[in-house]
């Protein structure tokens, strides 16, 4: 099974997903992450604003930083090589990686609760 990195810009929080304006792609992201989390998938995000040191240490992270500066985050490691850069990997991409079809990477609605309003008379 393969090992995936997703290396994040310095976000406000380490998904992204909080402020009044949440970016649909970190959703996304974070609800993709969170499902393969759950299959026990070997998936690990980090932040640059709350763990700038293994920016450093992961040298292809560090040559990225130098050469392109801090607009070329995201970057994708899978196995320890960089498969993206400037984007997040797509849910198609993320399952092709760990063997899984894409739907599991899906939320699926639950089933809502039924209101019935009647008029008052």
């Amino acid at each position: 099974m393969s090992k995936v990195e997703i290396f994040d810009p310095a976000l406000c929080c380490p998904t992204g997903v909080c402020g009044p304006s949440v970016d649909p792609e970190l959703t996304r992201v974070a609800t993709a992450i969170f499902l393969l989390e759950k299959k026990g998938c070997d998936i690990k995000r980090y932040n640059l604003g709350f763990e700038p040191a293994i920016f450093v240490e992961k040298q292809a992270i560090n040559k990225i930083l130098h050469e392109r500066g801090p607009d070329s985050l995201p970057v994708t490691l899978v196995d320890g090589k960089v498969v993206k850069i400037g984007a997040y990997p797509s849910n198609e991409e993320l399952a092709e990686w760990f063997g899984l079809n894409v739907e599991e990477l899906m939320v699926k609605p639950k089933a809502g609760l039924k209101i019935d309003l009647k008029p008052l008379n």
